[in-house]
């Protein structure tokens, strides 16, 4: 084997994916521009993840020379790609970390509908525990109160039609007044 690829490195993720249960792709990153150049591998790629693992109750596989974890929630399932040399363990904290992000982001309603509805934060949330490849972030609780998000704060699907129009009223006040 090759001793420049057992070289430890910081660069850990290849990619992240999340797929509905019909392999349709809601979201996904790849950190390696070499890995999946171009939309038509990634997809699959992507593809070819979704049908090893859908009906699988493991949680690795290995696939193209790749190690991915994964897990499922209701209508969703979510990929972390890492190489075939890398820890399984430390994909698994990324993607245990990603999953109770945005458990609690949704309040605990991991589904496709909520997901595309809260669709900016769930990019936040990746970008908070990978950057380029290399985790910064696997505690749950760090990647919230980094991006803000806060389970007591009320979307604006759940303010009441006068906190609407209170706060449309302040910005309208504070852009008149700049």
């Amino acid at each position: 084997m090759d001793s420049a690829s057992l070289e430890p490195s910081l660069y850990t993720v290849k990619a992240v994916f999340i797929l509905d249960n019909d392999g349709n792709r809601l979201l996904s990153k790849y950190y390696d521009p070499e890995l999946y150049p171009s939309m038509k591998e990634q997809k699959n790629f992507e593809k070819n993840v979704f049908n090893k693992t859908h009906k699988a109750d493991n949680e690795i596989a290995f696939l193209e020379g790749m190690t991915i974890v994964y897990k499922s929630s209701i209508d969703l399932f979510f990929y972390v790609v890492g190489s075939a040399q890398e820890n399984e363990l430390m994909l698994m904290s990324v993607l245990n970390c990603l999953f109770d992000s945005l458990s609690q982001i949704l309040r605990k309603n991991v589904e496709r509908r909520c997901l595309l509805d809260n669709m900016e934060g769930v990019f936040l949330v990746v970008d908070e525990i990978i950057d380029g490849g290399v985790i910064l972030e696997s505690d749950p609780q760090q990647v919230l109160q980094k991006v803000s998000y806060r389970a007591d704060e009320n979307p604006l699907s759940e303010q009441t039609v006068a906190q609407v129009l209170q706060s449309a009223k302040e910005q309208i006040k504070w852009s008149i007044l700049k």
